[in-house]
C-alpha cells in the first residue's frame, strides 16, 4: 500500500502519492494555488477536508470526496459576529470517531457532529475561567494541537501557544490546566498555571497515560496523562523545535532540534533529524540521508507526521519534502521545491 501526502504550503497544497515500497513519489498540484492551506483532515464518513487562509479574505474550510475537487463549507468554525475574536486559521482537524474538532486562531476549540458540516463552539474551554490572561506566541494565540485518547474518547488534551496544555477527561464538558514540571514562558507570578508555550504534544500509541511535548522551554514526558512533565533531552543537540512524533510500530520518537529561541535554525546548519528508542530517556542523529551541505531552515509544528509503519514524512520552511520507510535509518530528500511547508499529513485515499 503506497501513501497520500497531503502538503499544505503559503501558496496551495500538493499531493504526493508513492508507490507501496514508499520509494518514488509523484507530485500532483498545487491545488488552491495562491492559498495559504494551514491543514488537514478527514471526516468520519470518508471525506477530506482542507484549511484555508489568507490575510484579506479570512479562514475556511473545504471538503472533498477524491481529493481533486472540493467545495467550501458554509458554516465552518466561526466566533460570533460582532463580538472581539477573529478566527484567522484553522489550525488542526482531529477525529475522534464520527467527531470533529477543530483547533483555531483566535484560540478556541470548535466541534462538528455531522462530519465537518456545522461547527459549535467548545464552551469548556473557550470560556475557561483563565482566558481572560490568555497571550499570543510569536505565532498567534493559537489552539493549535488536538490529542484524542485513542483508550477513552472523552479524555482529551489541547495545546495552546503561548497559554499551556488543557485536558478534559468528560468530553469537553469542563477542562483542566495540565504544565506541572514546565518552566513557564510568561513569568508573571500571578498567572493561574499558564503563560506556558507548548509547540507539539503526542500522545503514546502503547501507554495512552503518556504524552510526549515539544515546548518553547524543551522537550517533556509524562507518564501519568499529563499530571506531571519531565524532561528528556539527553542526547540532543538543542532542546527548542517544533515538531514531534512517535511511529507506532516501532516507539521511536523523533524530533528536529533547532537552535535556540532567538536562532530558530539548525545548529551550525547541521539539518538533523533526531530519534529516541527508549521513550526519550536518550537522543541520537537519526539514521543517514541528512543533508551533506549547511542548510539553514526549520520544521513547523503542523510539517511533520507519521503513517505509523515506519514512515515518517517532514517539510520544511525551504519548501523541502523529507521522508523515510524504515523508522529513520535513511532519509530522502525528495526533488521538489515547493512554497515554504506550513503542514504535513498522511490522507487515507
Amino acid at each position: 500500500m503506497g501513501v497520500t501526502l497531503a502538503v499544505g504550503t503559503e501558496k496551495g497544497a500538493y499531493l504526493l502519492r508513492s508507490d507501496e515500497a514508499r520509494r518514488n513519489w509523484g507530485l500532483e498540484g498545487p491545488l488552491f494555488k495562491g492559498w495559504r492551506v494551514t491543514t488537514f483532515g478527514e471526516a468520519g464518513d470518508g471525506t477530506h477536508l482542507l484549511a484555508t487562509a489568507s490575510n484579506w479574505f479570512g479562514s475556511a474550510l473545504h471538503r472533498s470526496s477524491d481529493l481533486k475537487e472540493w467545495t467550501q463549507i458554509v458554516d465552518g468554525p466561526a466566533w460570533p459576529e460582532g463580538g472581539d475574536r477573529k478566527l484567522t486559521q484553522i489550525w488542526t482537524l482531529t477525529r475522534a470517531g464520527d467527531i470533529l474538532f477543530a483547533g483555531v486562531d483566535e484560540a478556541g476549540l470548535f466541534r462538528s457532529d455531522d462530519h465537518g458540516q456545522t461547527w459549535q463552539p467548545v464552551d469548556g474551554l473557550n470560556e475557561h475561567p483563565t482566558r481572560a490572561a490568555w497571550q499570543p506566541g510569536l505565532g498567534g494565540l493559537a489552539a493549535h494541537r488536538v490529542v484524542v485518547d485513542w483508550a477513552d474518547p472523552n479524555r482529551i488534551w489541547v495545546a495552546i501557544s503561548a497559554v499551556g496544555v488543557f485536558r478534559t477527561d468528560d468530553g469537553g464538558a469542563t477542562w483542566v490546566t495540565k504544565n506541572a514540571g514546565v518552566q513557564r514562558t510568561v513569568d508573571e507570578e500571578e498567572l493561574d498555571d499558564i503563560g506556558y508555550c507548548v509547540h507539539c504534544i503526542v500522545q503514546d500509541p502503547a501507554d495512552a497515560n503518556r504524552l510526549y511535548r515539544q515546548e518553547h522551554r524543551g522537550v517533556f514526558r509524562t507518564d501519568d496523562g499529563g499530571d506531571g512533565w519531565v524532561r528528556i533531552e539527553d542526547g540532543l543537540a538543542a532542546a527548542f523545535g517544533f515538531p514531534i512524533t512517535v511511529d507506532r510500530e516501532t516507539g521511536r520518537l523523533f524530533v528536529v532540534p533547532l537552535e535556540s529561541d532567538e536562532n530558530r535554525l539548525p545548529v551550525d546548519g547541521a539539518f538533523r533529524v533526531y530519534r529516541s528508542d527508549d521513550r526519550g530517556d536518550s537522543w541520537s542523529v537519526s539514521g543517514t540521508g541528512h543533508p551533506d551541505a549547511a542548510t539553514f531552515t526549520a520544521v513547523l509544528r503542523g510539517a511533520m507526521d507519521t503513517d505509523q509503519r515506519k514512515g515518517i514524512y517532514l517539510g520544511t520552511t525551504a519548501g523541502k519534502v523529507i521522508t523515510t520507510a524504515d523508522a529513520g535509518e535513511a532519509w530522502t530528500t525528495l526533488p521538489w521545491t515547493l512554497p515554504r511547508i506550513l503542514s504535513v499529513r498522511v490522507m487515507q485515499a
